[in-house]
């Protein structure tokens, strides 16, 4: 199986430049930056799903790899961007485009809700709370030997509450101390 199906992008692997600050003019003339290994990763889904090799992609393939990147798009969303990116109308556009459109988009994710989907990742059950059998599970999937003592540990570290369990807040607050989400 290809390495890229089993990646997932977060957004700890986006490190953008912020200008909020500077003439709205200015900003949209400076490209975000962002990681080598995100340019990697657009670059990898581009070519993935640039099944032709033509060096462009059709409607479809920029659904796929925009999925495939982590964003759930809807078919609307997807025809603006052929139309804003497809200037000759060949129903396709080339990597610099979607390299754009995949840049803008990262730079624009909402870090709070990056974190609660995280959460959901964890929180199978949907209890609202990460419990000792999510973290097993999640070790499990993983492929980590890790003891019940050692989650245990893992969830009182966290736990503000002390039920037992790591709630949303607790989850946002461990992830908010970070760099990456600071």
């Amino acid at each position: 199986m290809h390495k890229f199906r089993q990646t997932k992008i977060s957004l700890p692997q986006v490190k953008m430049q912020r200008t909020s600050l500077q003439p709205t003019r200015q900003r949209k003339l400076q490209k975000p930056k962002i990681t080598e290994e995100m340019t990697h990763e657009i670059r990898e889904a581009f070519e993935l799903f640039d099944s032709d090799r033509s060096g462009r992609i059709d409607f479809h393939e920029l659904k796929v790899a925009m999925r495939a990147l982590g964003f759930d798009v809807k078919k609307e969303e997807v025809q603006k961007i052929m139309q804003e990116y497809d200037k000759d109308n060949t129903g396709e556009i080339s990597f610099e485009a979607f390299e754009e459109v995949m840049v803008e988009k990262i730079s624009n994710r909402d870090p709070t809700e990056e974190i609660l989907k995280a959460f959901r990742l964890f929180d199978d059950d949907n209890t609202g709370k990460i419990s000792l059998k999510n973290l097993r599970r999640v070790a499990k999937d993983l492929g980590e030997n890790i003891s019940d003592e050692e989650l245990m540990s893992m969830i009182q570290e966290f736990d503000r509450d002390g039920d037992g369990e790591i709630d949303e807040e607790d989850f946002i607050a461990i992830l908010r101390s970070t760099s990456a989400f600071s």
